[in-house]
């Protein structure tokens, strides 16, 4: 299937590793131009290098942090220096730390809305400009299942990244006319860093060994494992498509069926 991404421009940040690292991938094996980011230099140019030599795509690698303002700004400049437009806007960032209401003061938590909420508004407001101008456009939210089923420990996640999807239902209708739509991913358990971390930290915790966490994590999912980077890729890169044309303003998971509410 021709998904119609072929010299599409894609900014894809937080993408040296894990989730945005397999999206980058995917639109790029699609033929598109993919813009990648991420605060460690070394770690985003060896990210370039990997994809560009597996799709033999256009790569640009930024080293750019998503919760500051200038660095955004750098980000779309040097896209637009370079291939003239954006087309697809991946809003990826990392996850604030664990830790309850109690554990966190005012500055860590305008830092996690700053990371998750702001950065989201910010390089939308950017590249909306070109999407109008061209009539095509895609924008799509990471964030987590966490925004329909709150998890415990993770309350600077569950509040920032719920503001996303209020920001998100409200520009996919505002938008919508200039054939820019907007809809936001939510993964569950996929295997990247984070979960290695914290299957790593329940180990030490519990006195498991580190595959019995990894087994315990799997018991309550439907489909019997933990997800790939891959198959959370495969769902963003075709909502970026041609085909996901009358898609805008939806929430979809991709969890295994982890989430058992039914919206």
């Amino acid at each position: 299937m021709d998904l119609g991404l072929k010299d599409k421009v894609a900014i894809v940040p937080a993408s040296s590793k894990g989730l945005g690292k397999a999206v980058a991938l995917g639109l790029a094996l699609e033929g598109a131009r993919v813009i990648i980011c991420s605060r460690n230099e070394n770690e985003i140019n060896e990210a370039a290098k990997e994809i560009s030599e597996q799709t033999k795509s256009d790569v640009l690698p930024i080293k750019a942090d998503v919760s500051n303002q200038s660095d955004l700004e750098i980000i779309v400049n040097k896209t637009i220096d370079a291939f003239g437009t954006v087309h697809i806007l991946i809003n990826n960032a990392g996850g604030p730390p664990f830790g309850y209401f109690d554990d966190f003061d005012m500055q860590q938590w305008q830092k996690a809305i700053e990371l998750n909420l702001f950065s989201t508004i910010k390089l939308t407001k950017l590249v909306t400009p070109f999407m109008k101008n061209q009539s095509w456009g895609r924008i799509i939210n990471i964030t987590s299942i966490a925004v329909k089923q709150p998890l415990d420990g993770l309350i600077l996640s569950n509040t920032s990244r719920a503001g996303v999807i209020g920001f998100a239902k409200t520009i996919s209708n505002e938008l919508a006319k200039y054939n820019i739509l907007v809809n936001n991913v939510c993964p569950g358990r996929i295997f990247t860093d984070r979960i290695k971390s914290l299957a790593s930290s329940r180990a030490s915790k519990d006195n498991k060994s580190f595959e019995d966490v990894i087994e315990d994590m799997q018991t309550d999912i439907p489909v019997g494992k933990i997800g790939t980077p891959e198959q959370f890729a495969n769902m963003v890169v075709f909502l970026a498509s041609e085909k996901a044309s009358y898609i805008t303003g939806n929430t979809i998971q991709i969890d295994g069926g982890l989430l058992k509410g039914i919206f």
